[in-house]
């Protein structure tokens, strides 16, 4: 009986982690086995860094928030803590999106914040 191989399935496996390493330098984009490491391990980093991002941006937020308060002698957490009291539900994306954007706007919410702070 004649020898089966699976040369077939075999190549294209090794294809699609070669395609998937296109760009990379060096022997990580030519040898399968460094290119399969390369691509396996950017997998890793993609998913860690997508739970990752939710929490750099929420800090980039916290930070033009407080900046935004601190020009209305306010800082973030008596901001935060006004419009809480106030019953303002805003979430800190668009806070932040009004602190860098619509100055006007945001000076409305921190005067909002002050009355119900005294």
């Amino acid at each position: 009986m004649p020898r089966s191989v699976n040369n077939v399935a075999a190549h294209r496996r090794k294809k699609k982690y070669l395609k998937l390493a296109r760009g990379y330098r060096g022997g990580k984009s030519k040898l399968y086995i460094t290119a399969r490491q390369a691509v396996e391990r950017g997998w890793l980093y993609a998913y860690r860094d997508r739970k990752a991002k939710k929490r750099v941006f929420r800090r980039l937020w916290i930070v033009r928030i407080n900046a935004g308060a601190h020009l209305h002698n306010l800082s973030y957490s008596q901001l935060i803590h006004g419009l809480k009291l106030a019953e303002v539900e805003i979430d800190r994306k668009a806070l932040a999106f009004l602190a860098f954007n619509e100055p006007d706007a945001f000076s409305k919410l921190c005067d909002v914040a002050k009355e119900k702070l005294n």
